[in-house]
């Protein structure tokens, strides 16, 4: 089955008394426009959005027939979890992160990152208050500005850096 949209949340969703088949998807998979997977009952689905930006959250409905919905599932993943004493560390957590490329996710007023051992050690070096833990990580920051740092063929953001840097 090919599905082109989501049709709508789980949250806010009747589901009546419908089956609900879980299409697990890896935190890094829910951004993506195409994909094909197998949901926990072994329904194939092939996802192809069109519309660029898409990303796909937990409890996304993907298919709704008489019987049956298929949601998408988040797996939990080891992660680092900080947790900012002030919006001052708050800031200079998320630029660190951040400036190293690595995806962020705020959940209960904690920043969390994809489990990464270097990145740990750095974090408790620089004195932050971090915890590996094993969760879902659900709400990326969308960060998509690119910057290509110098390159060409760089986003319009990179190119307007470019203008104004030129001597």
């Amino acid at each position: 089955m090919i599905c082109k949209q989501v049709l709508g949340n789980l949250s806010s969703y009747p589901i009546d008394n419908k089956k609900v088949e879980e299409l697990k998807l890896e935190w890094f998979e829910a951004p993506k426009r195409i994909l094909r997977k197998t949901t926990d009952t072994g329904t194939e689905v092939a996802i192809k959005f069109l519309r660029e930006g898409s990303r796909l959250l937990e409890g996304d409905i993907l298919f709704e027939d008489e019987t049956k919905l298929i949601v998408v599932s988040i797996s939990p993943c080891d992660a680092i979890e900080i947790t900012p004493r002030s919006m001052y560390e708050m800031g200079t957590i998320c630029y660190e992160i951040g400036n190293k490329h690595l995806p962020l996710f705020i959940q209960d007023d904690k920043v969390l990152v994809p489990y990464e051992k270097p990145l740990e050690r750095l974090l408790i070096a620089t004195g932050y208050q971090v915890t590996k833990t094993h969760c879902k990580l659900l709400n990326m920051l969308k960060a998509n500005v690119d910057h290509s740092h110098g390159k060409q063929g760089g986003s319009l953001f990179s190119k307007i850096l470019e203008l104004t840097t030129k001597e």
